[in-house]
């Protein structure tokens, strides 16, 4: 199969996992960070930047960056909606967002963990948007579920290959 079909492919297979799972369950595990892990995994399938600790690794300090900023600057307020210009709530929002993606930057980097798309994790859960624990071991969750179904469709492809 061609590179760019499979890749498409790769990609909308993997979305479709947290997809079901999120529709099945009535739960928060679809969100946009997953989109761009998806094509990460996709695109790069066996490299560094696919590796369980940076993907998953990566993720996790996007949601504690994201959970620590907002529940320390943001507490109580979602951008849901355009704020008034000016407003407290909106400085705190966007102090929260930028407290948490600089967090994240950092926490990558120090622990070797680098995976953009966490860094739309973090300001998913800065902004209010996913601002609990729980939410949070859910964007987890659909992270290692991305992750295992990428390794599943790798060690498919693979032995289906052998076969041949």
């Amino acid at each position: 199969m061609d590179d760019q079909v499979g890749s498409t492919l790769h990609t909308g297979l993997l979305i479709t996992t947290t997809a079901a799972l999120a529709w099945v369950s009535g739960l928060s595990m679809l969100f946009p960070s997953l989109g761009p892990t998806a094509f990460v995994l996709a695109l790069f399938e066996e490299s560094d930047a696919t590796s369980p600790r940076r993907v998953i690794g990566g993720h996790a300090i996007g949601v504690l960056a994201g959970l620590g900023a907002y529940h320390l600057l943001a507490s109580g307020i979602a951008m849901t909606a355009a704020m008034d210009p000016g407003s407290v709530g909106g400085l705190r929002l966007a102090a929260s967002g930028v407290l948490a993606t600089t967090l994240t930057a950092g926490g990558m980097l120090a622990t070797k963990t680098r995976h953009p798309p966490a860094c739309a994790t973090t300001l998913i859960v800065a902004l209010g948007l996913l601002p609990t624990v729980l939410e949070g071991a859910l964007i987890l969750l659909a992270v290692v579920v991305l992750v295992l179904t990428h390794r599943l469709l790798l060690a498919t492809e693979r032995w289906g290959a052998r076969r041949v």
